[in-house]
């Protein structure tokens, strides 16, 4: 997850004051003295933190709390809510509807990031049902035409530019007006950007903004600038009515922190941040459940969604029912990684679930596991129907291990490395068709004895990790099972 060093060094302090033998003054100021370095790190500015500090210890006064209170909560409550309003502009940003033509124009400094976020942008809305579509206006910046047709192309979304036009505002306004001729409902309009915050630039951004009556104009920025980002995004947001943020390069990097907190300050909603090179390396930005990631709370409204967004409504209950008849076979294993890689990268969806802290998954590992996963799923396709479709695992004998292998183009090894853990997940399923009853029917939330066999089943850290029985009810729900 973004900002993993920052969130684990938070947790530790609220952890560390948690298990002190008495929290008193003392073992408060420690804690909130390990987070206001934290924070200083992540390079968030000193006014900032030590106004949180201040708002902090006005609100939680120990000495007034009553016996029995619990107040390791009350203080992580406290930190989360001065987190929150840190990073909360206080204002939404324009939103697309799907179906109503809506023209967004992007701007920002060159090297940002600008051309690729655009692509993003545009893909994470085709995912959600618009027909997006590109259009070049930077002719300023050589090979950045054939940047965005690239892009573009790779996520098969339509796009405009000329080779030989050098007029941005022309290429804009035929871009748009071909664009809603076609029906596109949400016009992407990329900007030339330049080395740094000169006349020409805001001039060129503001002609082209006449032009095109943008409904939204983005403002993308390097999160590696830090608490300077404050003046940049100060400057954009006079200079060209900018009505959101984009951060890019949040991966990895020291100041994300003080880039986030220094745009917040601006009153410019962020809206999304750019987590790296690829299409899915782009998270929507909503302040509460990222501070709730953040300090290893978890995000299981968001985790979900995801779920939801990455397996089709009627193939929800189906799966779920078949894994609790112990049905499991390697196509349903199959299915399993298809949806997961559908979620996005394996680090973003384990930091929704509570107690897990995210530095504990570096992004390195998080390639390897999506790798691993993708490795399973090309032998898996060497396979044949007979043999996706049995429950017998003394199917696959050594012939038919070496001719996937050969099919696969993967080694023995790994073939019998993806069965060996398949057969582990077997194992578990098979436990749940021994302990439900024959005649059990989608109907198991209401059902006391098949709620406590699930909760039975699940490894008791697993269990608290999600937050008990009540959230697996809950996603269990989200997931198609009827209530």
């Amino acid at each position: 997850m973004v900002l993993a060093q920052l969130g684990g060094s938070i947790s530790r302090a609220l952890a560390r004051m948690s298990n002190a033998t008495v929290i008193d003054d003392k073992a408060f100021a420690d804690c909130l003295h390990e987070i206001a370095r934290a924070l200083l790190q992540s390079d968030v500015q000193i006014r900032m933190v030590s106004d949180m500090r201040s708002n902090i210890r006005s609100v939680v006064n120990l000495d007034a709390l009553p016996a029995g209170t619990n107040k390791r909560r009350i203080i992580q409550q406290a930190v989360f809510a001065e987190l929150c309003n840190m990073l909360d502009p206080g204002k939404p940003s324009f939103t697309p509807t799907k179906g109503k033509p809506s023209v967004v124009m992007f701007v920002g400094l060159q090297g940002s990031g600008k051309t690729t976020t655009c692509t993003k942008y545009a893909h994470y809305h085709q995912l959600k049902g618009f027909k997006p579509s590109l259009v070049c206006a930077d002719t300023f910046r050589a090979g950045a035409f054939d940047q965005l047709k690239q892009n573009a192309t790779k996520a098969k979304i339509p796009y405009y530019g000329s080779y030989m036009e050098s007029d941005p505002v022309k290429i804009a306004v035929e871009g748009v007006e071909r664009f809603r001729k076609e029906k596109s409902d949400l016009i992407i309009v990329d900007t030339s950007g330049r080395h740094k915050q000169e006349t020409a630039l805001f001039e060129e951004m503001r002609q082209v903004a006449e032009a095109t009556k943008p409904d939204l104009v983005i403002f993308v920025m390097d999160g590696s600038i830090g608490q300077a980002a404050f003046d940049q995004a100060q400057a954009f947001k006079q200079s060209a009515s900018v009505g959101a943020v984009i951060v890019t390069k949040l991966d990895g990097h020291a100041k994300g922190g003080g880039a986030l907190s220094a745009v917040a300050a601006t009153k410019s909603p962020v809206i999304f941040i750019g987590t790296g090179e690829h299409l899915e390396d782009f998270e929507v930005f909503d302040v509460k459940p990222f501070v709730s990631r953040l300090l290893g709370m978890g995000d299981l409204s968001g985790l979900v969604n995801k779920i939801k967004d990455a397996m089709p409504a009627d193939q929800q209950p189906e799966l779920m029912q078949r894994l609790m008849e112990g049905t499991f076979t390697l196509r349903v294993f199959y299915e399993l990684f298809h949806n997961l890689l559908n979620m996005g990268p394996i680090g973003q969806i384990l930091s929704m679930i509570p107690g897990f802290r995210s530095e504990l998954m570096p992004k390195e590992h998080d390639k390897e596991s999506q790798a691993k996963i993708k490795r399973y799923m090309t032998i898996m396709d060497s396979m044949t129907d007979a043999e996706l479709d049995s429950t017998n695992p003394k199917l696959m004998s050594e012939s038919r291990i070496n001719r996937v292998a050969r099919g696969s183009g993967r080694a023995v090894k790994d073939v019998t490395d993806m069965l060996e853990e398949y057969k582990r997940i077997a194992k578990v399923c098979s436990k749940l068709k021994k302990k439900f009853p024959k005649n059990m029917n989608k109907n198991v939330l209401h059902n006391k004895d098949t709620m406590n066999t699930i909760n039975n089943l699940i490894p008791k850290q697993l269990l608290n990790q999600i937050g008990g029985a009540n959230p697996l009810q809950s996603i269990m729900k989200q997931m198609g099972l009827k209530t």
